[in-house]
C-alpha cells in the first residue's frame, strides 16, 4: 500500500472563472472579427461604437461644429481644401448626434492585438478574484461603471478631441481599483482551519487601505506606469497614446464603487491608542 502523502492537489495552470474567460474571449474574438473586414467598414466601424469627445461637447454641450472644424484647420485656411483633421471633424460631426452609448461600446474596441492582449492579462489577473467576491452581475456593473467614468473622464478633459479613443483600459483599471480593498488586506484564520484566500478577505477601511504598504506599491507602480505610457511612450511598446484619462476615470469609479457592491462587510476599524 503506497504511503499516504498530504501535497495539496494540483492547480490548473488557466483557472479563469467561466465569466472572465467569455470576457477575454469576447474582446480577442472582436478584434479578430474585425481584421476580417475591409479597411473602409473597419473605419466606419470605429468611427460610430468609439468615443469621440468632440462629437460629445458638440451634441450636449456648446461648442458648434463649425468652431472645432476651423480650429482644426488653422488660421487662414488651406487653398487645397480642408486639412486631414479637420475633414475628419466635418465628417464625423456633419450629423450632430451625441452617441452616449459609445461610452461603453468603446471598451469592445481595440487598437492593436498588443493592446487588446494586455488588457486581457489585467482584466484576467484583477477580474478573477472580483468575480469570485461579487458574481458576475456586479462583475459587469463594476465594469460597465468603470468604462463609463472613463470615457467621461476623458471627454471632459479633451472637449475638442476629434480621434476616436478606444480600448477596455477604463474598464480594468476599475477592476484594479476595486481588487486594491480586499486583495492586500490580511489574511484571516477560517473556521475549517485554512488561511482566507485574497477574494475572501474583509476589505480595509479607506484610510487603513492607503496606510497598508503593499497597496502604495501597487498604486505606485500603477501610476508610474500610466505616466510612462502617456508621456513616454517606450518604443516597440505602444503603437498609439495611451489615454491616462480613461485610466484615471475608470480607477475612481472603481474605488468608489466596489464598496457599494461588496457582499462581505468591512473589516472592523482599528483602534489607535
Amino acid at each position: 500500500m503506497p504511503p499516504h502523502t498530504d501535497r495539496p492537489a494540483r492547480e490548473p495552470i488557466f483557472n479563469l472563472p467561466t465569466v472572465v474567460a467569455l470576457s477575454v474571449a469576447a474582446l480577442v474574438g472582436i478584434h479578430a472579427l474585425r481584421l476580417l473586414l475591409s479597411d473602409e467598414t473597419d473605419f466606419t466601424l470605429i468611427i460610430d461604437w468609439a468615443v469621440i469627445p468632440a462629437r460629445w461637447s458638440v451634441a450636449f454641450g456648446s461648442v458648434q461644429a463649425d468652431e472645432i472644424v476651423n480650429a482644426l484647420q488653422g488660421p487662414g485656411g488651406s487653398e487645397d481644401g480642408l486639412s486631414p483633421f479637420a475633414a475628419l471633424a466635418q465628417y464625423v460631426l456633419a450629423d450632430g448626434e451625441g452617441r452616449p452609448w459609445t461610452g461603453l461600446t468603446y471598451a469592445f474596441l481595440h487598437g492593436s492585438w498588443a493592446h487588446v492582449l494586455i488588457n486581457c492579462v489585467w482584466l484576467a489577473a484583477f477580474g478573477t478574484p472580483l468575480v469570485r467576491r461579487i458574481g458576475a452581475v456586479r462583475f459587469f456593473t463594476l465594469a460597465a461603471a468603470s468604462a463609463v467614468g472613463g470615457a467621461a473622464v476623458y471627454a471632459f478633459m479633451n472637449p475638442l478631441q476629434i480621434l476616436p479613443m478606444i480600448g477596455a483600459s477604463g474598464a480594468v483599471s476599475g477592476m484594479m481599483a476595486a481588487a486594491s480593498w480586499f486583495m492586500f488586506a490580511p489574511a484571516d484564520w477560517l473556521p475549517e482551519g485554512r488561511l482566507t484566500q485574497p477574494h475572501e478577505r474583509l476589505r480595509e477601511g479607506l484610510l487603513d487601505m492607503f496606510r497598508n504598504r503593499q497597496v502604495l506599491i501597487f498604486l505606485g507602480v500603477w501610476f508610474a506606469a500610466n505616466y510612462v505610457f502617456a508621456f513616454v511612450q517606450p518604443l516597440g511598446v505602444t503603437d498609439a497614446s495611451i489615454a491616462w484619462e480613461a485610466h484615471l476615470g475608470g480607477f475612481l469609479v472603481g474605488l468608489a464603487l466596489f464598496p457599494l457592491l461588496d457582499p462581505l462587510p468591512p473589516r472592523p476599524g482599528r483602534i489607535l491608542a
